[in-house]
């Protein structure tokens, strides 16, 4: 179990669609956090606001900063998205602006919790939409923690030029921060550019290309019932494939046994 953050540039399309996609499509147990600073909106959405009273990771921050009880109050914030299975779980994005400033110091607390949560019975992989990434409070220490970043972004030029700003911004602050090389991938939303020439440009693998399925991006966006055979629900279940496969190379990398140090001869 692991932490897959999706992110894209500024003006980029799709990342909470693609989550969303992703979220219900996947095999995987797992929790969608939404931590775009700039506000969640799959309860509103999708959800159509159908749950009453306030509810995510803003509430979570609140009561972090004034009780401390995060561990604690993490389950009871979360939005069964396939009730009552519990194996597609939503903790909502920031509701109220004025609850922004109380999340965006606590990003690295965020990361541990998630980090955790492969310990519990049964254990969750955490799906985190980061939104954009030029907006104030940015949640880096996310993208630091993730085994695997998704960069979304569209084929079209203009697109590819803000993420490739986007993707030399992330690669400086993980050699900064020493982060192991590797977990960087492209998803392309829609049509323009192939995925060899958008890899080509952004020197970075492309995973897959989500199509252009505007009827489908309508219901998870704005509520409705989700059809697994739509084009773009299909494309995104497909992608935990190579997810999966980066997945289990990092654990494999992680596991390899470490050389004892052979002494110098004097």
């Amino acid at each position: 179990m692991a932490i897959i953050a999706l992110v894209a540039a500024k003006g980029s399309p799709g990342v909470t669609t693609t989550a969303l996609a992703c979220a219900l499509s996947w095999n995987r147990r797992l929790v969608l956090a939404e931590c775009d600073p700039a506000g969640g909106s799959i309860m509103a959405g999708y959800l159509g606001g159908a749950l009453e009273g306030p509810r995510g990771i803003g509430e979570l921050a609140v009561g972090e900063l004034r009780d401390g009880n995060l561990d604690e109050a993490f389950w009871s914030q979360l939005v069964d998205l396939d009730a009552p299975r519990r194996e597609r779980l939503l903790l909502p994005g920031v509701m109220d602006p004025a609850q922004a400033g109380s999340v965006t110091p606590l990003w690295q607390r965020f990361a541990d919790v998630f980090a955790a949560l492969d310990r519990g019975q049964p254990g969750y992989d955490v799906l985190v939409d980061c939104g954009r990434l030029a907006v104030p409070g940015a949640p880096w220490p996310l993208l630091r923690a993730a085994a695997v970043v998704l960069v979304v972004t569209g084929a079209e030029l203009p697109d590819l030029s803000s993420t490739r700003a986007a993707v030399r911004a992330i690669e400086r602050d993980f050699a900064e921060h020493r982060v192991p090389p590797g977990s960087l991938r492209l998803v392309l939303v829609g049509n323009g550019n192939g995925r060899a020439e958008v890899s080509r440009a952004l020197a970075l693998p492309v995973v897959a290309q989500l199509p252009t399925d505007p009827r489908t991006a309508r219901v998870l966006c704005h509520g409705g019932t989700v059809r697994g055979r739509r084009p773009l629900m299909r494309a995104a279940g497909a992608l935990e494939v190579p997810v999966g496969a980066l997945l289990e190379r990092r654990q494999a990398r992680l596991s390899w046994p470490v050389s004892p140090e052979v002494p110098h001869a004097v």
